[in-house]
């Protein structure tokens, strides 16, 4: 069990919390009456907070944190950056070394034919940039019609307007409205939405809604279909195995783009470079970030492929960019983390050891009188809490998740909460002591969550 407060410097920073600080994703009324918990140290998979408590980070920050905390290699090379050449851009035709070494390390690593990178400060403005680069990528084809992006109802693409629009969460899209030209289609989430159809009919009933969507929309002024691999942020939404090859036999039948949101998943954590690899796909465009760096300083980027390079290139100005596009320490902190990926031979670890491990410790929770469905896969796991097994029904009045989130918080884990939905993404380098110490305090925390459920 966690400490409580007592530490006068936690309600310190707890008051300039209250008194300055608007944090993402919150109710400030909420926060600004319980306090956040103030995180101080971090290394390997544990995080510490003011008040000495340590915590398994079942989360790796944000899906981020790759390689794990207090890697000094990635602070040296930032420290090494910062000192030579701490800043410049990369308008106005100039570059610098670290931006294009890891240009040209990234195409080592990406699907064949994506060899160019727009570097941006995040996923979201990934995403912003790819809006923007496939509808220039249209009219400069003669088809500036070719401007509506399909997407899926409960995907994420970020936080900015039109990653939030690209996207399709509902209380994102109350807040401020949407970009025109973006649709939704359901999504592949069989647990929640499949109903009595079994796994394999639900994915292909869900890859023909896109179908569907384009022949409502008209071929002609449909420009791309954005998804992830796995959606994260929606729940670890999994696909039924069927669905990514009925999607790919529909892409190939109409002239749009492919678009694949890898912030997520890529980097690692399917045991793959990116969830593409993992499913066989091949985007047009895929966007990055999170795991380039492993969270250590801000990144992200578009991939894109030779095909879309050679027609911009008889565009003229693409007029687009950021300041920090391209950042030198950035750059030269993502090579460092794509080395030790490389080098300590993470990926094969994931793949061939712990991520299998993994997978069957989860599933070992599937026995809980909570726990309706556990699924997962590489460095991914979900874990759905139900009132009922066999209907799949929820505690709909209760907050179930929230509950157990809770729990986590009190007990050393952090795990997140969608809804009813538990999820993971703990470092990809967590070990297989430390996996079984993640699904002991997990059983735990819902144990107690049954039992404040059923009191």
């Amino acid at each position: 069990m966690t400490t409580p407060n007592t530490n006068p410097q936690t309600q310190q920073w707890q008051a300039m919390s209250r008194d300055h600080h608007l944090a993402p994703f919150s109710d400030y009324q909420q926060l600004s009456d319980t306090g956040p918990r103030i995180i101080t140290n971090a290394d390997g998979v544990y995080l510490w907070d003011s008040e000495g408590n340590k915590i398994l980070d079942g989360m790796a920050g944000l899906w981020c944190v790759a390689i794990g905390y207090g890697r000094d290699e990635l602070a040296d090379a930032a420290s090494k950056q910062m000192k030579q050449l701490p800043f410049y851009n990369t308008f106005f035709m100039t570059a610098h070394p670290p931006v294009l070494e890891l240009a040209k390390t990234l195409a080592e690593i990406t699907p064949a034919g994506m060899n160019h990178v727009f570097f941006t400060g995040s996923g979201s403005e990934g995403n912003d940039t790819m809006l923007r680069m496939v509808r220039h990528y249209w009219a400069l084809k003669g088809q500036p019609n070719k401007q509506v992006i399909i997407s899926r109802l409960n995907g994420y693409h970020g936080s900015t307007f039109a990653g939030s629009s690209l996207g399709g969460m509902q209380g994102m899209h109350d807040q401020g409205g949407v970009v025109p030209g973006i649709v939704h289609i359901p999504q592949p989430y069989w647990f929640g939405e499949g109903g009595d159809m079994s796994p394999e009919q639900f994915g292909i009933w869900a890859a023909e809604q896109l179908e569907k969507k384009i022949l409502e929309v008209g071929e002609a002024n449909v420009a791309a279909f954005i998804a992830e691999p796995i959606q994260g942020a929606g729940g670890v939404i999994i696909p039924p195995d069927s669905y990514w090859p009925k999607i790919r036999e529909i892409l190939a039948k109409y002239d749009i783009l492919f678009v694949a949101d890898e912030v997520i998943c890529g980097f690692g954590r399917t045991g793959e470079w990116f969830g593409s690899d993992y499913y066989g796909n091949k985007p047009d465009l895929m966007t990055i970030a999170k795991g380039l760096t492993s969270g250590y300083i801000p990144m992200g980027g578009l991939i894109v492929s030779d095909k879309i390079v050679a027609v911009l290139k008889t565009g003229g100005d693409f007029n687009h960019g950021f300041t920090y596009s391209g950042h030198p320490v950035a750059a030269a902190v993502a090579l460092e983390n794509i080395r030790i990926l490389r080098d300590e031979k993470i990926l094969e670890q994931v793949r061939e050891q712990t991520a299998p491990y993994l997978q069957k410790r989860l599933r070992e929770l599937a026995d809980h009188p909570l726990v309706g469905e556990v699924r997962g896969l590489g460095m991914l796991g979900a874990i759905e809490l139900v009132k009922n097994k066999s209907t799949r029904a929820r505690y709909t009045d209760k907050g179930a998740g929230m509950i157990c989130r809770g729990h986590c918080f009190n007990n050393g884990l952090i795990m997140r909460a969608v809804g009813d939905t538990m999820i993971i993404a703990p470092p990809l380098v967590i070990s297989k002591t430390e996996i079984d110490e993640l699904v002991t305090k997990a059983r735990l925390c819902l144990d107690l969550t049954l039992q404040d459920l059923q009191a």
